[in-house]
C-alpha cells in the first residue's frame, strides 16, 4: 500500500492504495465517501466522473492516484452545499436542467472550470466546453440555458 497525500474540497486528505494506476474516481467514492463524481462509460468519454484539479475538469476515471498526490481536487461537494449552492448548482436547479441526472454531475463541474476561466462565455462557447459530456435525456438546451444564467447572461 502506498499512501497519498491530496486536498479533497480544501481538506487535506490522506488515502491509501495497491495499484498507483487506481483511478481517483474510486478513491473519492469507496475511500472518501464522496458519491457526486460517478461512474459511467470507465473510459473518460461521457464526463460523468468528472472533478476539478487544480482548475481544470478532469476524467477522474482515467486519472490515476498517483498522479494526484500534493494537488486540489474538488468534487461537487465541495462546489456548494444544499443550503448555499454554488452559482452553477443554482443555475441548474433553477432551470430544471437535469433529467435523470446521470450527467449532471460532469455539466456542472465542467461548467464551473469553464466560468472560473471564462466569466461570460455565448452559447457557442458553452457548446463547445460542454461536447464531450454525454447527455441521453436531451436536456442539453436547458443545460445551455442554466449555464448562461450562471455566467449571468440569462
Amino acid at each position: 500500500m502506498t499512501t497519498y497525500h491530496l486536498t479533497v474540497n480544501g481538506t487535506p486528505r490522506s488515502v491509501e492504495a495497491s495499484d498507483p494506476d487506481e483511478p481517483l474516481l474510486y478513491i473519492l467514492r469507496n475511500a472518501l465517501g464522496l458519491k457526486a463524481a460517478k461512474f459511467g462509460c470507465g473510459l473518460g468519454q461521457c464526463g460523468a466522473c468528472t472533478v476539478i484539479i487544480e482548475g481544470e475538469a478532469v476524467r477522474s476515471c482515467q486519472t490515476p492516484v498517483s498522479r494526484v498526490g500534493g494537488r486540489a481536487v474538488t468534487t461537487q461537494e465541495g462546489l456548494g452545499s444544499p443550503e448555499n449552492p454554488h452559482k452553477v448548482q443554482a443555475a441548474f436547479i433553477a432551470e430544471q436542467a437535469a433529467q435523470c441526472g446521470y450527467c449532471s454531475n460532469g455539466m456542472i463541474m465542467t461548467t464551473a472550470a469553464l466560468l472560473a476561466r471564462e466569466a461570460k462565455p455565448d452559447a457557442a462557447r458553452i457548446k463547445d466546453a460542454l461536447a464531450a459530456n454525454l447527455c441521453r435525456c436531451g436536456t442539453h438546451d436547458r443545460v445551455v440555458k442554466a449555464v448562461l444564467r450562471a455566467a449571468g447572461r440569462a
